[in-house]
């Protein structure tokens, strides 16, 4: 048992290819990003997991007006749904579109050296 999933954990995951995840013991919801407690009960007694690194295009959208300090246009991101979780990443190949099936395919790092996911059609 663990008392969540923290960003460190879940970056040295991806940077070695895997896609980590919380289970709630509680409720048994899974997420796929960093939390400290369930977002669907609260609880705090979670379990760590190796979430699928194959899923398919929930939503997606392309980012013509990026945040501060990112000088890129036109790119592709979107949430990828995994089974039990969803996680948010860049999409390789802009032809993908919703209901897609893309794969793990590395990750993108910012100018602060934080990773994410990035992922490509299978």
């Amino acid at each position: 048992m663990t008392e969540g999933l923290t960003h460190d954990e879940w970056t040295a995951a991806l940077r070695d290819g895997r896609l980590l995840g919380a289970t709630c013991r509680d409720c048994g919801a899974t997420v796929g990003a960093p939390t400290a407690a369930c977002p669907h009960c609260g609880a705090r007694s979670l379990e760590l997991v190796d979430l699928p690194t194959r899923g398919a295009v929930y939503t997606e959208t392309t980012i013509e007006v990026p945040p501060a300090g990112v000088e890129e246009r036109g790119y592709q991101v979107a949430v990828v749904d995994l089974g039990d979780a969803r996680v948010t990443g860049r999409l390789d190949d802009e032809a993908v579109a919703i209901g897609d099936d893309v794969v793990l395919a590395g990750f993108l790092e910012d100018d602060q050296g934080n990773p994410a996911p990035r992922f490509e059609a299978v």
